[in-house]
C-alpha cells in the first residue's frame, strides 16, 4: 500500500512532546506544523528549538534514508543553501519513524513574492538541482503519485471530483499530458530531484530571500523540468491573472540563470504546470473521501488551483506553453508572406522562390520547413560550417551567459581572434592590424575610408556587375544593386577578370580597386594568377589599394587555401571579412598594415559598438577551429572537383558554361528566364541554389562548405531532372 493510501500518524502534541523528550532528549512544548501524510511538529525549548518529524508507517525507510543522504549530497555541494540538517540518527517508536531536524526561522510566502524574490526562488532551485546532479540513491526510483512522471495515473482518481466541469478541465489536462508530454519525457533531462520545492515548504526572510528549505518526502528521481514545474505552480498560485505569466517568467529567468532549459523541456513546461495544479485537486478529492478528517489540510491549495485550471482551459493550452517558453505554432506560409509584404516590402529584397522556403531549423547542409520537410542548401554561403554546427552554437551561448560587452575593455577573445586573422594570413603580405566590426559592408565601408584617405584619389575600380555592400559609400562600388541609369562618375567598372573581356589597363586617381576573389555577381569566373596580378597593378600604378573582399570567397570557400586572394599571389593592402565569419553570427573584419592606417586621420578612434564584442569574436573563433578541425578547405577543394566533374557531365543545350572553384560553382544558361524556372524547380525538388550575374542566367551553387559527394549526388541529379522537364 502506498503512503498516499496510509492513515498518517495520529499522535497528540502531549505526545510527541514526550517522544522528542524520550527518544532525542530534547524538552519543550510540540506544536503541529500539519504534514500531507506524515506528522510534523515543531518543538519548542526555549532555545534553538528543533523540528520532529513522524513518518507514515507505509514509508519505506530506505526513502527515509534517501531523504537524509540527499540532504548530506546538498550540504556538501553548496552548504550555503538553507537545508534543515538532521540533528540526530533516525530512530524508531512504536514501529513508527522518527527524525529531528534543525529548527530554521523565516515566514511563509505567498503571492506577495516581489520580481527579486521571485528571479532568487528559481535560482535557488536550480542551485538545489545542481547539487544533487550526481547523486543517486536506488530508493530514488520509488513510484509515489506526486512525481509528475506519472500523471496518466490520475485517471482513475476522476471519479473523486464531484462536479461535472471540474472533472473536464482534469481531464483535459490529462489528454494533452499524453499528447506533448508522454512522447518527450525520455529525452528530458533527469536526476533526484527535492520533489516538493514549494512554498509550503520554505521559510523566507523579510525581502523574501529563501531561509529554510524542509520537507524532502517528496524526494526522488524525476525530470529536472517537472520538479521546477512544481515549484512554479506554487509560485503563480493566488496571483493575478494579468500579471501570472511576468511573474513565472521571472522565476524561469532566475532558474535558468543557474542551470538553462533545454528546448524540449521549455516545450512542456507549461503542460507540467498544469499537471501539477490537476494533480493537487484530484489527489485532494481522493484523499477527502479516505480522510475526512484532514480534509482542511488536504484541501489548502484546492481553490487556487482551480482558479487557475479554468484560466488555463479559457486561454487554450497552447498559449499556456508559449507564454512559459515553448515556442509557437508556426505561421501560415501564406499568411507570413503577406505580414511580410506589409511590414518590410517597401524595403527588402523580394523572396528567392515563388514558392517561399519557410524555413523552421538547420543542420549542416539541410534545412528543414514547417512541414517537416528536408531542403538542401546548396545556396546559403553564410553558415560555412554547416547550420547550426554544435561548436559554434555553444561558443556563442556559453559567452553569452558569461560576458558582452564593447571593446573599450579588455577582454581575451577580441584579442585572440585578431591574432589568429593576422597568423592566417601570408607571411609576405605584411599585414598586423585588425578592425573587428559587423558586417562586410562596414567592413568595406571602412576600407574605402581609408582608402581615400590615405591615397588622396576619390576614383574606385570595380568588376561590371559587383557587390560589395549596402552602405551609401560602398552602394556606389555595387553595380549589381544600381537602379536603373545610376552611374557615380567616381567609380570606374571593368569586365570581370577571367571572362576573356579586355581591361582598360591604365586609370588615373584611383584610391581603391574592390576585387571579390570569387567574382561572384559577375557570374563567378576563374581568372588566372597573372591577369589578377596585372590589374592590382595598374591599379597601384594609379595610386590606388588593393581590396581583397573575401565577404563571399574566404574562409576556404574556393579550395585549397583560407583566403581566395592566395590563390593568386599578390598580397593585398586591405583584406575584408563578412559573411561566413560567424557562421551566422554577426562578424567581420578590415585587416590591413599599421602604415597605411597611420596615414589615416582617423586612426586610433574608430569604434564600433557591437563590433569584436566577446560572444562574436568567439563565434568567430570555434569557427576557425572548426575550419582546421574537420580540414574544411582540403574538403572544399575535393568535393568542389567532384561537383565541378559532375556537372560537366551534364548534358543540356541550355547549358552554356560551367565553372568555378571549390565549393563556389556557376551553371551558366542560355536565358535567363530558364534559369529562373530551374531555381523554382530545383526548390520543388527539395534543393536550393540561386542565380547571379549581369544576365540572371548563370545557377550559383555555393552551398556550406560540410557539403558532401553524397550531398554533390542529389544537387546534381536534381538539376538533371530540372533540365530535362524543360525539354518534355
Amino acid at each position: 500500500m502506498s503512503v498516499l493510501e496510509t492513515q498518517p500518524p495520529r499522535f497528540s502534541a502531549e505526545e510527541v512532546a514526550r517522544i522528542a523528550a524520550e527518544v532525542f532528549g530534547l524538552e519543550g512544548v510540540a506544536t503541529d506544523l500539519g504534514s500531507e501524510r506524515d506528522q510534523t511538529f515543531l518543538i519548542d525549548d526555549g532555545e534553538a528549538g528543533a523540528v520532529l518529524k513522524i513518518s507514515n508507517l507505509g514509508e519505506d525507510p530506505a526513502v527515509l534514508d534517501l531523504e537524509q543522504a540527499a540532504i548530506a549530497q546538498i550540504l556538501r555541494v553548496d552548504p550555503e543553501l538553507p537545508v534543515a540538517r538532521p540533528l540526530a540518527e533516525r530512530a524508531t517508536y512504536k514501529n513508527h519513524q522518527v527524525r529531528l531536524f534543525e529548527r530554521l526561522h523565516g515566514r511563509a510566502g505567498g503571492p506577495d513574492l516581489d520580481d527579486a524574490a521571485l528571479r532568487r526562488y528559481g535560482e535557488t532551485h536550480a542551485r538545489l538541482n545542481l547539487a544533487l546532479r550526481s547523486f543517486f540513491d536506488p530508493a530514488a526510483g520509488r513510484e509515489l503519485l506526486w512525481n509528475l512522471e506519472h500523471t496518466p495515473k490520475l485517471r482513475p482518481l476522476l471519479d473523486a471530483i464531484d462536479d461535472s466541469e471540474q472533472r473536464r478541465l482534469v481531464a483535459n489536462v490529462l489528454d494533452r499530458f499524453d499528447s506533448e508530454v508522454v512522447p518527450r519525457w525520455p529525452k528530458l533531462r533527469a536526476q533526484v530531484v527535492h520533489g516538493d520545492l514549494t512554498l509550503g515548504n520554505v521559510l523566507l526572510d523579510d525581502r523574501g530571500r529563501i531561509t529554510a528549505i524542509v520537507d524532502f518526502g517528496d524526494c526522488g528521481y524525476t525530470a529536472q523540468v517537472a520538479d521546477f514545474a512544481v515549484a512554479l505552480a506554487s509560485l503563480i498560485r493566488g496571483r493575478d491573472e494579468a500579471d501570472l505569466f511576468r511573474c513565472a517568467r521571472i522565476a524561469v529567468d532566475g532558474y535558468a540563470s543557474r542551470l538553462p532549459l533545454e528546448p524540449e523541456e521549455l516545450a512542456v513546461l507549461g503542460d507540467l504546470v498544469a499537471a501539477r495544479l490537476a494533480m493537487i485537486v484530484a489527489i485532494s478529492a481522493w484523499r477527502v473521501r479516505r480522510y475526512p478528517e484532514n480534509a482542511e489540510y488536504i484541501q489548502l491549495e484546492d481553490d487556487d488551483s482551480w482558479a487557475l485550471l479554468r484560466f488555463f482551459d479559457r486561454i487554450g493550452a497552447d498559449t499556456v506553453a508559449h507564454e512559459l517558453g515553448a515556442p509557437r505554432a508556426a505561421v501560415a506560409t501564406g499568411e507570413l508572406a503577406r505580414r511580410r509584404a506589409d511590414t518590410l516590402g517597401a524595403m527588402l529584397t523580394p523572396l528567392t522562390y515563388s514558392e517561399p522556403v519557410h524555413v523552421e531549423r538547420g543542420e549542416g547542409v539541410w534545412l528543414y520547413d514547417t512541414d517537416g520537410r528536408r531542403l538542401l542548401d546548396a545556396y546559403n554561403n553564410v553558415p560555412v560550417v554547416g547550420h547550426c554546427h554544435p561548436r559554434v552554437t555553444e561558443a556563442v551561448v556559453r559567452q553569452t551567459r558569461k560576458l558582452n560587452t564593447h571593446a573599450r575593455y579588455l577582454y581575451e577573445p577580441l584579442i585572440e581572434l585578431a591574432e589568429r586573422l593576422l597568423a592566417s594570413m601570408p607571411d609576405d603580405a605584411g599585414l598586423d592590424t585588425v578592425m573587428l566590426v559587423n558586417s562586410g559592408s562596414e567592413a568595406n565601408d571602412i576600407a574605402w575610408r581609408i582608402a581615400t584617405a590615405a591615397t588622396g584619389n576619390r576614383g574606385a575600380i570595380v568588376t561590371e556587375h559587383a557587390y560589395h555592400g549596402v552602405t551609401e559609400a560602398i552602394a556606389d562600388l555595387s553595380p549589381e544593386e544600381w537602379p536603373a541609369g545610376y552611374a557615380p562618375q567616381h567609380v570606374v567598372r571593368i569586365p570581370p577578370p577571367g571572362s576573356g573581356a579586355e581591361t582598360a589597363e591604365e586609370f588615373e586617381g584611383v584610391a581603391a580597386l574592390f576585387l571579390d576573389g570569387g567574382l561572384t555577381s559577375d557570374g563567378i569566373w576563374t581568372p588566372s594568377g597573372a591577369e589578377i596580378t596585372g590589374l592590382v597593378q595598374s591599379a597601384r600604378d594609379a595610386g590606388g589599394l588593393y581590396v581583397a573582399d573575401e565577404v563571399q570567397a574566404g574562409f576556404g570557400r574556393t579550395g585549397r587555401h583560407l583566403w581566395s586572394f592566395a590563390r593568386y599571389g599578390v598580397a593585398p593592402d586591405i583584406v575584408t571579412l563578412g559573411k561566413p565569419m560567424g557562421n551566422g553570427y554577426p562578424v567581420a573584419a578590415l585587416i590591413t598594415r599599421r602604415a597605411i592606417v597611420e596615414r589615416f586621420p582617423f586612426a586610433g578612434g574608430v569604434f564600433s559598438t557591437f563590433g569584436g564584442n566577446p560572444v562574436a569574436a568567439v563565434a568567430a573563433l570555434a569557427v576557425l577551429d572548426v575550419i582546421e578541425d574537420e580540414r574544411i578547405v582540403e574538403r572544399a577543394a575535393s568535393v568542389g572537383e567532384g561537383l565541378l566533374a559532375a556537372l560537366s557531365k551534364l548534358k543540356s543545350e541550355e547549358i552554356v558554361d560551367v565553372r568555378g572553384r571549390g565549393l563556389l560553382v556557376g551553371v551558366e544558361l542560355a536565358r535567363a528566364e530558364l534559369a529562373a524556372r530551374i531555381v523554382d524547380r530545383m526548390r520543388e525538388l527539395g534543393i536550393l541554389i540561386g542565380r547571379t550575374g549581369p544576365r540572371d542566367n548563370v545557377l550559383k551553387i555555393r552551398p556550406p562548405l560540410v557539403f558532401g559527394d553524397e550531398h554533390t549526388a542529389i544537387l546534381v541529379d536534381g538539376l538533371r531532372q530540372a533540365l530535362e522537364g524543360e525539354t518534355e
